[in-house]
């Protein structure tokens, strides 16, 4: 996932805005107790769904792929006033330290937090979204895609994290996820009702902006 000699990353790392206290403490909770810890944003990255959010000051994001709270928490910080970010995730063994993480940031009225299938959920939401961040199982990005396209104002953003999947996405022989991942970004390129940058941060995030 990291691409960059770690001289480098420390040098970007300590040329980011800092991290706030809270979200040094999700990702040390997050590293030393959560199985999978890789899967955090992290603060490079963390910093810039903060950004994006903060440019695009969105009414209404929605998130797929909740994990231990740290992506949510920094798109949050862009929300306009009244804003909401719905953030969705099937693992419920999390539940309980995610909603105390929200809870800290104090943030529980900007958070809608709901334990569930992601494929069953989005096609009853009835809402427009500024900002949407895709970071879940990698086999259902482009069906993820599909169900929020519509969904996303014009000029809206679509975000999509792990696209360049540590590097496997030019692999001779790629794996089931790895060719789930060469195939949404092929999807994306191919779509005529979006603009799309791949980005190199991290492990790749593909920007999508609706026409």
């Amino acid at each position: 996932m990291d691409f960059l000699p770690p001289v480098l990353q420390q040098y970007i790392e300590q040329h980011t805005s800092e991290e706030s206290a809270l979200l040094k403490k999700i990702n040390r909770d997050t590293q030393a107790n959560v199985l999978k810890p890789r899967m955090l944003s992290g603060h490079v990255q963390g910093r810039f769904l903060s950004f994006i959010s903060k440019l695009l000051q969105p009414k209404r994001i929605l998130e797929i792929g909740t994990y231990t709270g740290y992506s949510a928490v920094c798109l949050a910080e862009g929300l306009a006033a009244g804003g909401q970010l719905i953030t969705m995730d099937i693992n419920e063994e999390l539940e309980t330290k995610v909603r105390a993480h929200f809870k800290e940031a104090g943030a529980t009225d900007k958070i809608d937090y709901r334990i569930g299938d992601a494929r069953k959920m989005i096609p009853l939401l009835n809402d427009e979204f500024d900002l949407v961040f895709i970071d879940a199982d990698k086999e259902n990005y482009s069906l993820y895609f599909d169900l929020v396209i519509d969904k996303v104002k014009p000029g809206g953003l679509i975000l999509a994290d792990n696209v360049l999947w540590s590097g496997k996405i030019i692999a001779s022989k790629p794996d089931k996820d790895t060719q789930a991942i060469i195939d949404f970004n092929r999807k994306i390129q191919e779509d005529a009702r979006v603009e799309n940058l791949l980005l190199s941060l991290r492990d790749g995030i593909m920007m999508i902006r609706r026409k």
